[in-house]
């Protein structure tokens, strides 16, 4: 089927949509894409209701931001038969109260006359998971049709994708489902671009550092650096995941600009090289996707961090901008097809768990 997955992620800047067309299990192809950003104002009441839980103040505006921005750029995709739809992360806390991503589906299946399968965390999350991430079974997907493609040797890599958060996949194509033991290892890393892009906000009144430009100026603060990763987190046997603003405690305040910049990127590699310990095997090289791949410095530290290359997922034949939007269309089409979506080297969840709520136009 052809499906429209749509993503907006904790860097709060817009929204992600790719058609994929596929059944769930392997990629036959991937369709076309586009980015809506938000408006300051958008992004604003986004980064306001951030933390909040259901019936919070904030979130039911959020929700309601999150069903119409999704809408208005769903409609520019008429072909979409089935449209997965992430909703927009406020709060996680699996080991707590649960996790919320604001929006619903149903309101959106009403907004664009077409199914709708949403709400892909909380089955994880209710029978134990972190329920994040949840792109790894996708990225198996990707990394069996990059080898299909000749763009990959048939051996282990992994996927990194960079957003608020930082997760990596290690996974292997040469297993034949995702589900099967041995072939993923996911977790989240640690803090990625989240912690700069505040910075940013707060400090020079912008949304992001323009191609890592700003950290490129700065050095890192060796001792912030070391007190960040000397956080239990990073010695946590994974599968594990994080909130937006977990590491939000990182006092770079005493920092000049440039040298704060420059310490948060430190941090962000520093993370994943502590994480890529885990990988069952040194993978033959790591996919960089998400915004953090577009930061010259987010690149040169982890190539500096980590003992394998670092490359942007182009270099895979796959669309590194819009990778996660596509994660969602695939999760969809195999949430109507029953198949798991999650399992217990991806999220932690006891056995293979098949998430996600599917709502009709009517």
């Amino acid at each position: 089927m052809l499906v429209l997955g749509m993503m907006s992620g904790t860097s709060l800047d817009g929204v992600d949509a790719a058609l994929i067309e596929t059944d769930g299990r392997a990629i036959t192809r991937f369709g076309r894409s586009e980015y809506r950003a938000y408006s300051g104002n958008e992004a604003a009441a986004l980064h306001a209701a951030l933390g909040r839980w259901p019936g919070e103040e904030g979130a039911a505006a959020a929700a309601e931001l999150s069903v119409a921005a999704h809408a208005a750029l769903a409609g520019r995709f008429p072909e979409a038969e089935v449209i997965g739809y992430h909703g927009q992360t406020l709060a996680h806390d699996p080991h707590g109260r649960g996790t919320h991503q604001a929006g619903s589906g149903a309101a959106l299946a009403r907004a664009t006359g077409r199914r709708v399968v949403w709400d892909f965390r909380s089955e994880d999350v209710r029978r134990g998971g972190e329920g994040a991430p949840l792109a790894p079974f996708f990225h198996h997907a990707c990394a069996a049709w990059a080898v299909s493609a000749g763009h990959l040797p048939a051996a282990p890599v992994a996927l990194l994708n960079l957003g608020g958060v930082g997760n990596l996949t290690w996974t292997d194509p040469r297993i034949q489902t995702p589900e099967a033991p041995g072939a993923c290892l996911a977790f989240d890393t640690g803090p990625a671009n989240a912690p700069l892009n505040d910075l940013m906000r707060a400090r020079r009144g912008t949304t992001r550092d323009e191609g890592g430009a700003l950290a490129l100026a700065g050095r890192a603060d060796t001792a912030v650096v070391a007190s960040a990763l000397a956080h239990p987190f990073f010695d946590r046997q994974p599968p594990k995941s994080l909130d937006r603003d977990a590491f939000a405690a990182v006092d770079v305040a005493h920092l000049p600009d440039a040298d704060a910049a420059a310490s948060l990127v430190a941090i962000a590699a520093g993370a994943v090289a502590r994480g890529l310990q885990f990988a069952p095997q040194m993978p033959t090289q790591v996919l960089v996707c998400g915004g953090g791949r577009h930061n010259g410095a987010m690149m040169a530290a982890l190539g500096e961090a980590l003992p394998c290359a670092v490359v942007p997922v182009e270099a895979a034949g796959l669309d590194g901008d819009m990778l996660e939007a596509q994660a969602f269309g695939w999760l969809a089409a195999r949430v109507l097809a029953g198949l798991p979506t999650s399992g217990p080297e991806t999220t932690g969840v006891p056995g293979p768990c098949c998430g996600g709520r599917i709502s009709s136009p009517d």
